[in-house]
Parts: structure tokens; C-alpha cells; sequence
């Protein structure tokens, strides 16, 4: 495992919920990134932890390999990787990501 995966599992493991976004929760840099935000808020958690992506090029890189994912913003749930924001409205509209927050 690279340095920058290492970096990534770390954050991952250990943090509950981690989105990996562009810009901060205070100011999302894409309508992706502020959407997955709403849905965070909406949700009410409350120890969510963001990772700025566009502050490191690297993890920028490593969290698209890291989870074989395309794609930022991306969400990560006690370890588990569960998508970006299209599949984070989807989970939200059914029920499934409020769940899940609740559940862990």
C-alpha cells in the first residue's frame, strides 16, 4: 500500500463518517460537494469529518483508486465506502443512509 493510500486508510478507519469533498463543509467548491453536504446536514450527524481534496493533489488522486471510485465527493461510513453524491440522494430518499448513520 502506497504512502498516499495509507494516508487515506487512516482517515477512513478512523473517523465514523468521512467525506471526501471539494472545499470545506462551510464552503463546498462544486455542486456535487455542497449537495453531499445538505444531505450530511439533513441527516443531522454531527461527527462527520471532511478531507478537502483540492488542498492535496495527491489524496486527490489516491481516493479515486482507493475505492475504485471516479468520482468526488465520496463517503465513507465506519470504514465502508458508500458512493458519491448521486447514490447518497438515493440512500437518503429511501431511507437507507439515515440507517445506516443511526445503526453505527
Amino acid at each position: 500500500m502506497s504512502d498516499v493510500q495509507q494516508r487515506i486508510d487512516e482517515l477512513v478507519k478512523s473517523n465514523r463518517v468521512v467525506l471526501f469533498m471539494k472545499g470545506t463543509s462551510q464552503f463546498p467548491m462544486c455542486g456535487f460537494s455542497g449537495r453531499a453536504m445538505q444531505i450530511m446536514k439533513a441527516c443531522g450527524v454531527t461527527d462527520l469529518k471532511t478531507f478537502n481534496v483540492l488542498d492535496d493533489a495527491e489524496i486527490r488522486q489516491g481516493i479515486k483508486d482507493y475505492a475504485n471510485w471516479p468520482t468526488i465527493p465520496q463517503l465513507y461510513v465506519n470504514g465502508e465506502f458508500f458512493g458519491g453524491s448521486d447514490i447518497m440522494m438515493e440512500m437518503y430518499e429511501s431511507g437507507e443512509l439515515q440507517q445506516a448513520l443511526a445503526a453505527s
